[in-house]
This record gives C-alpha cells, structure tokens and sequence, in this order.
C-alpha cells in the first residue's frame, strides 16, 4: 500500500487513496495508533516519525441535495478516534486531491467530510506547497463565559483569550480545560489567543484525540478569529460586503480566516456586561466562512 505524508502549517497527516481499493484496516483504531505514533510509527521523507492524524479520500457518496461531491473525506485523530472535521486536513486532502488528478471544472472541488459538505480551491501553487481555500460549515452558536468562549466549527473548541501566548502552559492549562465538566462528555479542543498590535491574533492549540499542544489546528484557528471578533478583537480586514478578515500566527505557518459575522454577533461584540454563560442563537453566528493556508506534500511510503 502506497501512502502519502501531508503538511498543513505544521500539523502532518497520513493520507490514503480508498477508491477501488479495500483500506479496511485503515480505519482500525490500532494501526491508526501504531503508523501516528511519535516514537515508532511511519517515518516520512522529511525525518517526521508519526503524524497527527490520518485521513482516507474515497468515492463520494451522493448527497442529500442531490449534488455529486468529487471525493469523500475521512479522518481519523492519531489515537483512532474519528466523527470530527480538521481544517489543516481539509486543505491537505484537497491538495492530495489535485495531485490525484480530481480537478473539477471551475476549479472548485466539492467534498464530504464529518461534518457535512465543503469546498476547496487552490489559490496558489510553490513547488509542493499549495495554497488552499477551503470553505467551513456556518457556526450556528457561541456561548460565551468568564474565562472564554465555546462553539463549534465542525470540532468542538473552547477559546481563551490571554495577554503572551508565549507564556502559557498548553500542556497543563489544555489538558485541564479539555477535560472540563462544561464540555462533558465528548469534551474540546483548547485554543490560547493573544491579539497582536499588527492586528493579527497569536494562537496555540491543545488538540483532544492528540492529547497534547499540536503546531496549528485548522478547525481552532477558524474558532479563534470567530471568537475574536465575539470578544471586541479589531480584525485585520474589514470588506464593503460585511465580511471580516483575520490574519492568524500558528506556532510556524501563518493563516487567514474570513467570514461575515451575523448582526446580532456584531451588535454583542465587546460587551462586558454580558451574563454567564451567553449563548449567541439567533441564527448562523458567521457564514461563508473560510479558512485560507498552506498544504504540503512531503512525499510516499510504502506500507
């Protein structure tokens, strides 16, 4: 079996081509475990040894609406658990995608994933490194407490504002609040932000299914610019159409997000004299919603 090693801002994925082919071991929780696993599992061309997650592109399936996706997406966190979206794979697949040879007219590729249909399309192209537009689900809530905010962006994040990044213990601090009894059972990724004087915002993530501090989380860093703009934080860009845009600081790549707030999130945005928790339900909190960055193909293995 031939499999392929993916970047997407610092989060490496192991990505499978499933059509024709019978990859029903992929999906075992204990190989996903063994070929992820940081100290003995596969090791790519870079040097990498594991990887944060892996992912299955197979034959789509045809949709509620009637529209025929371009492929079906699969993922799998590196300790076999599964059900949830990931941005930086969402990109890379749609990347793995486009080297397959799977380039729709228009350019625009359509396909499922966990959490329900989405878009891609490459903007630009540097050797193995693309550039990936991807297109999120509308974030229908967020609720907000004391200490941050919680909603969902196809996984599920708690988003904490402090002044320096730099200065948090993700471990410690991630583990505890990925554990805490307002996300029970299912409980939720942590992501650490700091808005800067450039107007961008600093982000550090504590992936669940992971268990530890990852270099970026897609999915996290579309939470965090949603959550931002909830909390009162300029973005970068503002456009005539109401959309909002903001420049985001993974631990190496950097990322954008944009999206257009609902009005009732503008209206709230900032306002401290808010009760705990806030939900935020008055239809889509943001929509058209899209998560913009790097994906990179590191090179194949065989199994």
């Amino acid at each position: 079996m031939t499999v392929y090693k993916y970047d997407g801002a610092g989060n490496d994925f192991v990505v499978i081509d499933g059509r024709g082919t019978d990859v029903g071991i992929c999906r075992k929780g204990e190989f996903i475990r063994t070929i992820c696993d940081r100290k003995s599992g596969l090791r790519a061309a870079d040097g990498r040894i594991g990887a944060d997650g892996l992912m299955i592109l197979d034959a789509p399936e045809a949709a509620a609406d009637g529209l025929r996706p371009d492929f079906r997406m699969e993922y799998f966190n590196s300790d076999g658990s599964g059900g949830m979206m990931c941005g930086n794979g969402g990109r890379c697949i749609a990347a793995f995608a486009d080297r397959l040879g799977i380039r729709p007219d228009g350019g625009i590729l359509l396909f499922e994933a966990p959490d329900g249909l989405h878009t891609a399309s490459i903007t630009g192209r540097s050797g193995d490194t693309l550039t990936v537009c991807l297109k999120m689900l509308d974030v229908k809530e967020l609720i907000r407490y004391d200490d941050g905010c919680f909603l969902d962006t196809g996984t599920r994040h708690f988003v904490c504002f402090r002044p320096d990044v730099s200065q948090i213990d993700v471990e410690k601090d991630g583990a505890r609040l990925r554990h805490d009894a307002r996300f029970a059972p299912q409980g939720a990724n942590v992501n650490f932000v700091s808005p800067q004087k450039d107007l961008t915002i600093a982000v550090r993530t504590f992936e669940k299914g992971v268990e530890a501090e990852t270099l970026a989380c897609g999915t996290g860093i579309t939470a965090s610019a949603i959550a931002s703009y909830a909390q009162g934080v300029p973005p970068t860009e503002c456009s005539g159409d109401g959309s909002v845009c903001y420049a985001v600081r993974a631990l190496r790549d950097r990322l954008s997000v944009r999206f257009r707030p609902s009005v009732h999130l503008a209206e709230t945005a900032g306002d401290d004299s808010r009760s705990t928790p806030t939900g935020l339900r008055n239809g889509p909190v943001a929509s058209e919603v899209y998560l913009t960055g790097p994906a990179t193909f590191i090179g194949t293995e065989e199994l």
